[in-house]
């Protein structure tokens, strides 16, 4: 197998388990080193019956109750959870538009295809894996569980996550936050745009109120080439994908301007997210996914030895 693949290819494929599978193979050697506390079951919670399940796992005793078949859900102590936060409001439909060889995939895009592969590797290695995606105008929360009949569920939830909105505020989503702050490693995918009438970073305070002793939180920043570069010229229409406001500019005028404000908002958040004792992983959606992949997982396995 190649280790390079084309963004471009995976932007025509479909088949997110494929894509999966075959980013996967060959150098993903595990996102962590599981932390053996005992191997003890524990019930985690009920959910209904669907085909395929086996019947030793349904609670009897519940269904003379309520007539209604229920599968007991449990969880090994030594269970990592492994939650896959998408950021998936309207500024992150941005693609890369600079250089029109390069990928067209959204950030949107990249970030879920990003997720699918986060967790294929989650769910091969045992672990429970769950999705959120942030937005005001789709809500999506599938709770973290194992198998791959789990995984095929968060294919089918990726798949219907659309990007619209805005990120919704620390209190609206507080309660799913709660139950996301168990023993494991939470990913963050945004390009952490966002901010509200009070100048307030929503997506930040999330990733912030996310940290405690049991969990590993890695914000994953999402860019382009046009933004690190600015490589534009001449007459430069730009529009806020949010709030559809319309700027008219030279791109010659303002572009030391831009490179500087993104400097500085890059070096705060930084040191916001280093202050949280948050990993701060900077992708780049132009560069090819299994490189980016197979950078990170070595740098990690390298800092677990």
């Amino acid at each position: 197998m190649k280790n390079f693949i084309d963004p471009k290819t995976l932007s025509r494929v479909k088949d997110l388990p494929l894509v999966a599978k075959t980013l996967a193979q060959g150098f993903m050697h595990g996102v962590h080193h599981s932390v053996q506390r005992g191997v003890g079951i524990e019930f985690s919670q009920y959910r209904v019956y669907e085909p395929g399940d086996e019947l030793s796992k349904v609670d009897w005793k519940l269904f003379a109750r309520s007539d209604r078949y229920f599968v007991r859900e449990a969880e090994r102590e030594s269970d990592v959870n492994i939650w896959l936060v998408i950021d998936s409001s309207a500024s992150m439909a941005q693609k890369s538009v600079g250089n029109s060889t390069k990928s067209h995939l959204s950030k949107f895009e990249y970030g879920k295809f990003l997720a699918a592969t986060m967790g294929y590797l989650g769910q091969s290695q045992g672990d429970n894996v769950g999705l959120v995606g942030l937005s005001t105008e789709n809500k999506h929360f599938l709770p973290a569980l194992s198998g791959q009949r789990h995984y095929q569920k968060l294919l089918i939830n990726l798949a219907q996550i659309n990007s619209g909105g805005h990120v919704p505020s620390l209190k609206h989503i507080r309660s799913q936050l709660h139950s996301m702050q168990k023993s494991g490693i939470i990913f963050v995918i945004s390009d952490f745009y966002q901010y509200d009438d009070k100048n307030e970073n929503d997506i930040v305070n999330i990733v912030s109120n996310l940290v405690n002793e049991r969990t590993e939180v890695i914000a994953v920043q999402l860019q382009s080439n046009d933004e690190v570069e600015f490589q534009f010229k001449g007459a430069l229409k730009i529009e806020d994908l949010e709030t559809k406001q319309q700027l008219l500019l030279s791109s010659h005028q303002v572009k030391e301007q831009y490179l500087q404000a993104r400097g500085e908002f890059n070096q705060t958040l930084n040191e916001i997210l280093s202050n949280k004792r948050v990993k701060h992983w900077s992708v780049n959606i132009d560069q090819p996914m299994d490189e980016v992949l197979h950078e990170f997982l070595n740098v990690r396995n390298r800092m677990n030895r």
